[in-house]
């Protein structure tokens, strides 16, 4: 029991990645019902680019995150205009189908031009211990953990508080009605893509300070990110960041005590417990569950 504190602020921690990495696909399968089987290749395409900025262009890590947010932004932006615009209101089978091709483009491509090796992210600061009393935590951890703090509150602040926020939840809610009132509900869908995809790949950039960035994580990420949007509630932004901490808690916790080599079933355990128990979520809106 001494390592309980450890094990906690270790599984919080990584469970800030998730609820941010899960704020991404929020946007995407709770709003606008894509379900996107690629979201962890765009988180994996984050850690890459986050690797290149740093390393081979030798940019400072705050300016590599604004470049990997403004390419992914665009990037994010064309794959809806140029391929979801396509297939959009003829259900869910198309999105699933073409979201599964994207993912296997992406990861393939990348695995031709950087290959299969660990590619670290130049951080901004070092990996030094900081000690809270009882918690070691490293320097670089404290400074990730800060900034995904910041992200999940701007992007609370642009949905809720913005012109383009209101915009996308009327055009969720309603889009016949939206349309009526003059938003122009494709340009609205692009941007929530391309919003969801920048969220997506600077997680993969933080994380990748602290750990390092892989080719072949896509389809782990994309796993746990669907676990954290099922508990929390599809489209419920304090259930993703709700989830991805109690999923943080819970791997942490298990690795600790039981064993890490089985840490991942943790997150089919919860889809499993969630969809018996509560299968909308645990903060899934009432006219959602009606």
């Amino acid at each position: 029991m001494d390592l309980l504190p450890q094990f906690l602020a270790n599984g919080l921690v990584i469970g800030s990645f998730y609820a941010l990495s899960a704020l991404g696909l929020t946007l995407i399968l709770g709003l606008m019902r894509v379900v996107n089987f690629a979201h962890g290749e765009l988180y994996m395409l984050g850690g890459v680019l986050g690797w290149w900025v740093t390393t081979a262009l030798g940019l400072d890590f705050l300016t590599g995150l604004a470049l990997v947010a403004l390419i992914m932004g665009v990037f994010g932006w064309l794959v809806d205009r140029v391929l979801i615009e396509r297939i959009r209101g003829q259900g869910e089978e198309p999105g699933i189908l073409l979201t599964i091709g994207l993912s296997i483009f992406l990861a393939n491509t990348a695995l031709l031009v950087v290959g299969t090796a660990p590619l670290k992210v130049a951080g901004p600061v070092s990996s030094g211990p900081v000690f809270l009393g009882p918690i070691v935590v490293t320097k670089i951890r404290l400074f990730a953990v800060a900034v995904c703090a910041v992200l999940i509150v701007a992007a609370y602040l642009l949905i809720q508080k913005t012109r383009l926020g209101r915009a996308m939840r009327a055009t969720f809610q309603d889009p016949m009605a939206a349309q009526l009132a003059g938003i122009k509900t494709a340009n609205v869908y692009a941007c929530t893509f391309a919003l969801g995809t920048v969220i997506a790949s600077l997680a993969g950039m933080l994380l990748g300070s602290i750990y390092s960035a892989q080719v072949s994580v896509g389809g782990l990420v994309s796993m746990k990110a669907f676990v954290v949007v099922i508990l929390g509630g599809m489209g419920s932004f304090a259930g993703a960041i709700v989830g991805g901490l109690v999923l943080g808690v819970a791997e942490a916790l298990w690795g600790g005590y039981v064993a890490t080599g089985w840490v991942d079933i943790i997150g089919f355990v919860i889809v499993i417990l969630t969809l018996v128990f509560r299968p909308y979520g645990l903060f899934s809106k009432r006219a959602e569950r009606a």
